[in-house]
């Protein structure tokens, strides 16, 4: 498999992710444990040797896991990367009561990359006022964590600001061919990269809307080329495309997903595709966009609402359900992820949305249209 250089380190192009494991009877608190160590060991032995996992991941049963299923000399052969969950900090001392749970729940005495989980402007300020940089500095010096860095999870505007405001070494963020202009975006990464940061990339397949449940018209582009290759193939080879990447995550369920990830990070390189197959992707953003179902630009004249209904959210993530055919990923982001009071069921009816919206939205409506196909009341 190839290699990237993350500062000193030398990662493979691929990491596993352990968010998305195969699960028993739906449950995604219940790990299919023979089957996905079969799978970790697989993609070790093929050469991986990044493994990401985080404290809420699979209902807080992925590191346990993760820290069973690397023993027997596995661990040594990894770099090992978990999260702080910075949303569960209400004191100081909370960032040492959970690294130090974590290093027990993975069984290991340090953590080679962790990152401060999920990072949002609001989350960084409070974060930033409790100590966790002197918190990162002191656990970096007394051996239990090996590199800093952070998530990210907010608007473009955001990220500058974190990334400027400590010498991290890595941050992770979202980026696929339909999020050039998303959360960090080209942008960010381009901005990190130059910083001197290690950019490791989460959601290549955007959660598996880009791979699996394809529609038929988007398969028809992609078999227009001469090369045969996957939704999950252009996607990954998409993202590796980009020197500024140091590795791509991917939350793979099957051997066959290991097999076929592992396979195309051995042959991915930056700068590698042709103005021709530059212009596949184009057309697929078109068509994709094509299905957007609400029109909302997502400009904010409808924020704040008093009721706190973080309007463009809900609706980006209703036109999710629609743009990409698959809504049980987006409807477990917004029962799991999203905080209560942004909801959609919090929509009082006052009306200030409409009389706001430049694009003459419907937007009492379709809030109550969102919630329920997001609560996954509407097939």
């Amino acid at each position: 498999m190839k290699t990237r250089s993350l500062g000193k380190n030398n990662l493979s192009a691929l990491g596993f992710g352990c968010m998305r494991l195969p699960v028993l009877g739906g449950d995604e608190g219940r790990i299919n444990e023979p089957l996905a160590t079969r799978m970790l060991h697989a993609g070790i032995e093929k050469g991986i040797n990044y493994v990401d996992t985080a404290y809420p991941y699979h209902r807080g049963n992925s590191e346990p896991f993760v820290g069973r299923a690397l023993s027997g000399g596995f661990r040594e052969r990894v770099h090992l990367a978990t999260k702080l969950p910075s949303w569960a900090v209400q004191a100081p001392s909370d960032f040492d009561k959970y690294l130090n749970e974590q290093l027990k729940r993975l069984q290991t005495d340090h953590i080679d990359y962790y990152l401060v989980h999920a990072l949002n402007a609001g989350s960084w300020q409070k974060l930033e006022r409790m100590g966790i940089l002197d918190f990162l500095d002191r656990a970096v010096r007394d051996g239990r964590i090996l590199h800093s860095g952070f998530s990210f999870h907010d608007e473009a505007e955001a990220f500058k600001p974190i990334v400027d405001a400590n010498d991290w070494e890595f941050c992770q963020i979202q980026y696929n061919y339909m999020d050039e202009m998303n959360q960090a975006g080209t942008d960010g990464l381009k901005y990190a990269a130059q910083k001197g940061l290690g950019v490791i990339v989460m959601e290549p397949l955007r959660g598996g809307q880009l791979a699996k449940g394809v529609p038929e018209d988007i398969r028809a582009i992609w078999g227009s080329s001469e090369k045969r290759r996957s939704p999950a193939e252009w996607a990954l080879r998409w993202v590796w495309n980009h020197p500024e990447v140091s590795l791509a995550l991917s939350g793979m369920g099957s051997l066959e997903e290991v097999e076929e990830n592992c396979r195309i990070a051995s042959e991915a390189s930056p700068n590698s595709l042709s103005r021709e197959e530059f212009a596949l992707f184009e057309n697929v953003q078109a068509r994709y966009l094509e299905r957007i179902k609400v029109p909302c630009t997502a400009c904010g004249y409808c924020q704040p609402c008093p009721q706190g209904v973080n309007i463009p959210k809900v609706f980006g993530l209703f036109n999710e359900t629609f743009t990409y055919g698959t809504a049980e990923s987006v409807r477990r982001f917004y029962s799991n992820f999203m905080p209560p009071n942004e909801r959609a069921s919090n929509c009082v009816e006052c009306g200030l949305c409409e009389k706001a919206c430049p694009q003459h939205i419907r937007v009492m409506e379709t809030l109550r249209e969102s919630h329920l196909k997001l609560a996954g009341s509407v097939n």
